[in-house]
């Protein structure tokens, strides 16, 4: 009985401590089973090594503690005292290695950060911008002279940038003499870092050392800055890394983390091993037994090359016999290889959150083509994902992107498909990455805008399944030689028969398109594409993203701007004004309010995309739209008469004060 007791004190004395005004304090002495949030390369290994690349080249890896944390005071609106301790190891594979982070941010949302010197954390675009809200320590090992670094194997505090406000080569002081220690931070040995913050005095101290050396009393950076021009009320503690050419593992092994208090001891003797650094070392063979042992060996390896070799000759070529039905959509890895010039960086189009994409040209054929290759480690599923590929390999539309086949290598997957020169349509919306292209015109824009919906119209109703795209946005329409659009990337879709009740799954796509009854069915039905389309013609009309970032605005979702300069009858301020040249006033508006009674809340309301097109070909009246209030005005409304609109449509008395005249 007392054995028991001692156990379940234990486990409640390691487990974080979180109090109703938020977390209190927490700690972990290794990752394993911990709840943590990765995202990216990211992985926590069996032994409970958080690994924030995962060897991977050129991609980003991020861990997030999953709950947000309140930094501020309530009282004052400045932010409390606060203390983080961590362990980080670097291994040594090559010096081109890039470094890790650990910052504190607004949100978990990474997906414009890029990789490299930026860390996964900042970008080229955004350096130095206040809406940012990042604070974090950098520990970088290149050295990059746009940065402003002192060498390659510095420490430095970031403020919304990836400039350090105050950076020192990597070291500790020692208490007794004084005199600064060198430390490598990719030396392959654990490091532990001490992050605290005073308040009301606003310092910020940085001081590290060696694995079980006591925490040195002089920092190895400190800094004065008031970091409640930087926290939201709510905000997210994470590292982020992005590895450099060679994919060298950068590892968290134990984190913890105090408010108002320091942060709790990490158990050393608790934290996971670190891979080996360097060959094993070799045993010391008695010279007695040493030539036997050599024959041993030798006849060991005669063996294993004769097994090797007839192993390699057998299955060479062989593939399972599931696949011999998918056979001509499947592409051998060497002409995919070939194509790719060896999936050189040359040819790399670009990197997401389901894959690495490259262009290329086939051999023989001499087709352009784009492949994407995604990681796959579970070979669960594998014929129904190969089988559901193989039918969206079927679709044939002049305004979709075309999925050629597919490749199959150890743990990889290679989607093959037709190459769109022109690239993405936000390129062009917000000139991203290349401000020397052209702006679309008003006929260019209308044709885009129709091209979609008749592609999302075969999607949904004139091809043999019924196809739910889920994530329709501008990222996702490209461009070919005559700028015609074709939806692309199905990474997110679901098929099922016409006439069948679609099964609920997971809330997937890209958040400001997604409907809001996804928030509570769950349920994947033709409406959600709707809405996305909707969102997605104000986006075009507006040249504007469908939430604005900086929070200062009053109205942050596009659909409210529409609808209010829709009421003030001020639609001419809400086009975009970089739209060139002299163009249909009616035609736009039309667009406009298609693209409002597409993103309408209620699902029931919204038209089908059959009737959307007939809306826009003016071969059918639109409805008119009534005077209404704002989305959250509006669903506020609705919830105090007792609808729920996530998952009941609009009642006969509510719809006709939205929204008059039919479908």
């Amino acid at each position: 009985m007392s054995m028991l007791l001692l156990n379940f004190l234990f486990v409640l004395l390691n487990l974080p401590v979180v109090l109703a005004a938020g977390v209190d304090q927490f700690v972990y002495s290794g990752f394993a089973g911990a709840n943590i949030t990765i995202d990216g390369v990211a992985t926590i290994t069996p032994d409970g090594l958080l690994d924030l690349t995962n060897a991977h080249q050129r991609l980003k890896g991020h861990a997030f503690y999953p709950a947000p944390l309140r930094f501020l005071d309530s009282t004052n609106g400045t932010v409390k005292p606060f203390a983080v301790s961590f362990v980080l190891a670097i291994h040594p594979n090559y010096r081109s290695s890039q470094g890790m982070a650990f910052f504190i941010a607004k949100n978990m949302d990474f997906s414009s950060a890029l990789p490299f010197q930026y860390f996964g954390v900042f970008n080229s675009q955004n350096q130095g911008n206040s809406s940012n809200h990042i604070f974090a320590v950098e520990f970088d090992t290149v050295l990059n002279m746009e940065l402003r670094d002192v060498d390659a194997n510095h420490v430095g505090i970031d403020i919304n940038s990836a400039i350090s406000i105050q950076s020192h080569t990597a070291g500790f002081y020692n208490d007794k003499t004084g005199s600064f220690n060198n430390l490598n931070l990719t030396g392959g040995e654990g490091l532990q870092v001490w992050i605290d913050y005073g308040g009301e005095t606003a310092r910020i101290n940085v001081t590290m050392s060696p694995l079980g050396m006591a925490k040195p009393a002089r920092p190895l950076l400190s800094a004065i800055y008031d970091l409640s021009t930087v926290f939201t009320e709510e905000a997210y503690l994470g590292f982020g890394s992005a590895a450099g050419m060679d994919g060298s593992g950068h590892y968290i092994l134990g984190l913890s983390f105090g408010m108002d208090r320091p942060a709790p001891a990490i158990d050393i003797s608790r934290l996971p091993k670190l891979p080996r650094v360097g060959p094993k070392p070799r045993s010391k063979v008695p010279e007695i037994v040493l030539p036997l042992a050599t024959a041993s060996f030798v006849l060991a390896v005669g063996i294993t090359i004769f097994v090797l070799v007839r192993r390699h000759r057998r299955y060479a070529e062989l593939r399972e016999d599931w696949e011999v039905e998918f056979g001509p959509h499947r592409f051998s890895y060497k002409d995919l290889y070939y194509a790719t010039q060896g999936f050189k960086s040359n040819n790399l189009l670009g990197v997401g959150g389901f894959g690495t994409v490259y262009k290329g040209v086939l051999p023989k054929s001499k087709l352009e083509i784009a492949v994407k290759r995604v990681s796959h480690d579970s070979k669960q599923g594998m014929k129904e994902f190969i089988a559901e590929v193989v039918s969206i390999g079927r679709l044939q539309h002049n305004n979709l992107v075309q999925l050629l086949g597919y490749c199959r290598r150890k743990g990889q997957l290679f989607l093959v498909y037709e190459c769109m020169p022109n690239g993405s349509l936000d390129k062009y919306l917000y000139h991203r990455d290349n401000p020397g292209l052209p702006t679309l015109n008003w006929a260019q824009r209308f044709r885009i805008i129709r091209g979609v919906a008749s592609g999302l119209l075969y999607l949904h109703e004139e091809w043999e399944k019924v196809v739910i795209h889920r994530d329709v946005k501008a990222s996702n329409v490209l461009l070919d030689r005559e700028m015609n659009a074709r939806l692309g990337d199905f990474g997110l879709s679901r098929l099922y028969d016409h006439g069948t009740d679609p099964q609920s799954t997971h809330v997937a796509g890209t958040v400001g398109y997604l409907a809001p009854e996804l928030a509570c069915t769950g349920k994947v039905t033709p409406l959600i594409d709707v809405f996305a389309f909707g969102i997605f013609i104000l986006e075009i009309v507006c040249g504007q993203r469908p939430i604005e970032q900086d929070t200062r605005e009053e109205q942050p979702m596009l659909v409210d701007r529409v609808l209010e300069h829709w009421h003030n009858e001020s639609l001419s301020e809400i086009v975009d004004s970089k739209l060139p040249g002299d163009y249909d006033v009616n035609q736009v508006y039309l667009a406009l309010k298609v693209g409002l009674l597409c993103s309408h809340p209620f699902m029931d309301t919204r038209p089908t995309m059959r009737q959307v097109i007939q809306y826009l070909d003016c071969a059918r009246t639109s409805p008119e739209l009534t005077p209404i209030q704002t989305t959250f005005e509006m669903l506020a409304v609705m919830q105090r008469e007792g609808f729920d609109p996530y998952i009941m449509s609009c009642p006969s008395s509510m719809t006709a004060s939205i929204l008059s005249g039919g479908r």
